[in-house]
């Protein structure tokens, strides 16, 4: 079926090809990926868009031992199927499958763990460097990294280091104009007009930074491709290459809609055509309602701004760019500058909503301290994917957000139940609060079609009884409630509060249950180390409660790929799980 691709499990089998045979690989690979994301689903445009330099970069270099580096690693499904896991990437994202993105633990030819933006040319210079202290000079350092993710401000760090490191380090600029949305910001402008203008390309910002700069060039044409390569490994010292590629490329659906296909679900590999999913009836996801309240409270609140690092249609603040664009802000690649922007804004009196993806904000941890929650400026942020996220895996799960942000002076952190809490917390904190606030929510559905209802203030710092009971007592904050709910089925004399708030604690509930129960079993859907439960168990130590206390989350490991259904069941936070716990405490 892919003639030369049959034959092809290593870079070395890859290397034994003409060049002129390359291109009929290159179709073959795309074919490839296109067959097995139609069916598993998965990340697509960014491998399709690279197929070619893929090709070039394993077929021109001795990788393994030349170091290639893949930046975020959206793009490198076509590394993962040419060094040796061919015959395992039906698995890909799944439970007990390979991961998603490039895993030193997987292959010895993913040099460096990805999942996050903006850390190839670090990791590439940080290898380069130890090479030369070890002597060996004739190795190679290859960072690929998108135009999206060099605008970060860790790219420029790097790019700043390694223009006066005189290593042995190729990056290489895959310029496609697009990360998951349209890239922003001036060097994007520039990456734009050096297209059609090569006198740009001649005094440039990365000339300037020391760097031997050449291209642009066609990303799709291996004969430029091949040629610039082989004279880069032959020179000296920090290298660029400035490569422009179509996202989506050979898949003209892809092509057309990039968004769409950075991470389309099933479609059909013939057609291209996306499979509809039966949501008909079905309640909307958080982060739509997430989107739908924002703009709903923009329209009644002029102060209100929104603000996402790259996040604009994962986050569904596209509602409010459609809708209010004077006052809506996507700032790019650059978490640490969305949280400081945010609060140089709460400073002028500004309604700042910094919405987020839980695992993104760790990014931005110090200038939630010092430029936020230090100041006490009322930012709010909004934690969209918090909890586990399913098929990313371990880099992109929120499941540290609790401890990080309890832990932290002046901070609010409020997790939902459901879509009428999350849209009333939004209401609530728009009002005015005196602190900052972390609104954190998971990804996926919610449970209520009917969810708009009219709004209804939160009073900061209390929880709820859903359920009263006798003798034991269960307690949880966010979505997760809802498999208590169902867990408790079985159980009608056991009582179950919402505690919503994990900071401020509900203290006065909290002495109440203390003083009813002789058993306490906390829930959460983040890590048990400093999360909700340790925030009760410190409470009732505080006041010498002789309180048992179990506490049900995430153990001290990080939690690898599957869909959220099979990792709530493998942590032990399912419903059937929780069930069982509860029969053990009994």
């Amino acid at each position: 079926m892919h003639r030369l691709l049959d034959h092809i499990k290593w870079p070395s089998d890859l290397r034994g090809l003409s060049e002129d045979q390359l291109p009929l690989l290159a179709e073959e690979l795309r074919a490839f990926i296109i067959a097995v994301v139609a069916a598993k689903k998965g990340h697509l445009g960014a491998s399709l868009g690279v197929v070619e330099l893929t090709i070039a970069l394993h077929y021109l270099f001795d990788t393994p031992n030349d170091l290639l580096v893949w930046d975020v690693g959206h793009q490198a499904y076509g590394h993962k199927i040419l060094t040796g896991r061919k015959d395992r990437f039906h698995t890909n994202r799944q439970l007990g499958g390979i991961s998603g993105f490039p895993k030193r633990a997987e292959s010895i030819y993913d040099t460096f763990g990805v999942g996050h933006s903006s850390t190839s040319i670090s990791a590439a210079l940080g290898m380069a460097i130890a090479s030369s202290l070890k002597g060996e000079t004739e190795k190679q350092h290859i960072a690929v990294i998108g135009d999206a993710s060099i605008a970060s401000g860790m790219a420029f760090e790097a790019l700043n280091h390694a223009g006066v490191s005189n290593t042995n380090l190729l990056i290489i600029l895959n310029d496609n104009a697009i990360g998951i949305d349209p890239s922003v910001g001036a060097l994007k402008e520039y990456l734009t007009k050096v297209k059609t203008d090569r006198s740009l390309a001649q005094n440039n910002i990365i000339k300037a930074l020391n760097f031997d700069y050449s291209g642009p060039i066609d990303g799709h044409d291996f004969k430029s491709l091949l040629k610039e390569l082989k004279r880069l490994k032959k020179k000296k010292g920090p290298k660029f290459l400035h490569v422009i590629t179509t996202k989506g490329k050979g898949l003209k659906q892809a092509e057309k809609d990039q968004v769409k296909y950075h991470s389309p679900g099933e479609f059909d590999a013939k057609t291209g055509d996306l499979i509809p999913s039966n949501s008909d009836g079905l309640p909307p996801k958080y982060q739509d309602v997430f989107g739908a309240t924002i703009v709903e409270l923009a329209a009644q609140n002029e102060q209100i701004i929104g603000i996402t690092p790259a996040m604009l249609t994962g986050s569904s603040l596209k509602l409010m760019m459609e809708r209010f664009p004077n006052r809506t802000f996507d700032v790019g690649i650059a978490e640490q500058h969305a949280v400081t922007l945010s609060a140089g804004m709460a400073t002028q009196g500004m309604v700042s909503f910094c919405t987020i993806y839980s695992t993104f904000l760790q990014r931005a941890y110090d200038q939630v301290i010092h430029d936020v929650a230090l100041q006490n400026l009322p930012v709010i942020f909004c934690l969209d994917r918090a909890g586990l996220v399913g098929e990313d895996g371990a880099t992109h799960h929120g499941i540290f957000d609790l401890t990080y942000l309890r832990a932290i002076p002046n901070m609010i952190v409020f997790a939902p139940r459901n879509e009428m809490e999350l849209r009333n917390i939004m209401y609530t904190a728009q009002l005015g609060l005196d602190h900052p606030i972390a609104i954190r929510y998971p990804r996926g559905r919610g449970i209520t079609v009917d969810w708009k209802q009219p709004f209804s203030a939160i009073k900061i710092g209390t929880g709820i009884c859903l359920k009263d009971g006798e003798g034991l007592a269960i307690l949880s904050v966010g979505t997760i409630a809802n498999h208590v709910i169902k867990a408790l089925e079985e159980f009608p004399d056991i009582a179950h509060f919402d505690m919503r708030f994990v900071k401020p604690l509900d203290e006065p509930l909290l002495h109440a249950i203390c003083k009813k129960y002789a058993t306490i079993v906390t829930v959460e859907e983040g890590v048990k180390k400093g999360g909700f439960g340790t925030a009760v168990l410190e409470f009732t130590a505080h006041h010498q409660y002789s309180v048992s206390i179990k506490v049900l989350g995430i153990e001290d490991v990080f939690t690898e790929h599957g869909t959220v259904e099979e990792l709530h069941k493998t942590n032990g936070i399912d419903a059937v799980s929780i069930a069982k716990n509860i029969r053990s405490v009994l």
